[in-house]
């Protein structure tokens, strides 16, 4: 398995937690034309860590780096799940009896189904497990 082509570029962006960053960091990537697919945001001690999948994500870290954003890359996997009751346990266990530990997961749902977003701390061994699973991987060309 060519498990490169499940390795999904995410960003991730630092900034102070205040009204507006949010919406500056939206305003910039719209404005370079770069499409958000997904994300979530977490806060801790008065910071905000934006993690996003996007279209082009070299273009948007320049653009948000320009702007003085603290941008970085993260190593994500997308893996259609089950859009059911249990969907997520299967992932989750699947993993963890592989001991593969997930630091951070977030989803979304849509008309094709439900992705769960995770980063876990053996990418190449997670997907290998989850392909060896029968779960449907999202290969990274559906996002960039």
């Amino acid at each position: 398995m060519d498990v490169k082509k499940y390795i999904v570029k995410q960003i991730s962006v630092f900034s102070e937690n205040r009204p507006g960053r949010l919406a500056a960091i939206a305003h910039a990537l719209g404005e370079e034309g770069v499409n958000i697919l997904a994300f979530s945001i977490a806060e801790a001690d008065g910071f905000g860590v934006v993690r996003a999948l996007v279209d082009h994500p070299d273009k948007a870290k320049k653009k948000l780096t320009s702007l003085g954003f603290n941008v970085a890359f993260t190593d994500v996997i997308a893996v259609r799940m089950k859009d059911k009751p249990g969907g997520l346990y299967e992932i989750a266990k699947l993993l963890g009896d592989a001991n593969i530990n997930i630091e951070y997961s977030y989803a979304y749902s849509g008309r094709e189904g439900a992705v769960l977003i995770l980063r876990v701390d053996h990418v190449e061994e997670a997907i290998e497990k989850i392909g060896a699973y029968g779960a449907e991987l999202i290969e990274t060309k559906v996002f960039h």
